[in-house]
C-alpha cells in the first residue's frame, strides 16, 4: 500500500484538533481513508476542509466539482451506529459501509498533491 505524504498526513490531524472533529490516530491514517465517513468530516465542514486543503498546498481546485464523489452528507445511521457501538470495531466498520457509500478518499487529496489540481 502506497504512505500517505507526511505534511498531507500532519494536514488531517491538525484540522481534525483545530476544528475538533474528532481525535485521528496518524497511523491509522491510510490511502483508503474516507474523509467522510471514517473522519466524520460532512456537509459545510468538508467545504471548509477542501478550501483549506487548497490553501495550505497551493493546489488547483477550480476544476473540483462534487458531482465525482457525490456530495457527503453524512448518513443517521451510521450516525447512530458510531454512537452506540462505536467506530473501532471491525464489524461498525463494515456496517457503516454498508449503509453509507463514501467516495472523497485520502487519496484523492494525494493525487492532488501529486499533479497540483485537485479534480
Amino acid at each position: 500500500m502506497e504512505q500517505i505524504n507526511p505534511q498531507l498526513k500532519n494536514f488531517i490531524v491538525d484540522y481534525c484538533n483545530k476544528y475538533k472533529v474528532r481525535p485521528i490516530d496518524p497511523d491509522t491514517l491510510h490511502n483508503d481513508t474516507s474523509i467522510d465517513l471514517d473522519l466524520d468530516i460532512v456537509d459545510i465542514e468538508i467545504e471548509l476542509f477542501v478550501a483549506e486543503f487548497a490553501e495550505h498546498f497551493k493546489v488547483d481546485d477550480s476544476k473540483f466539482s462534487w458531482y465525482k464523489y457525490g456530495y457527503p452528507k453524512g448518513s443517521t445511521r451510521v450516525r447512530i451506529l458510531k454512537l452506540m457501538f462505536g467506530y473501532k470495531r471491525p464489524w461498525v466498520k463494515q456496517l457503516a459501509g454498508y449503509c453509507y457509500k463514501p467516495k472523497f478518499k485520502v487519496h484523492v487529496l494525494q493525487d492532488a498533491l501529486l499533479t497540483g489540481r485537485l479534480v
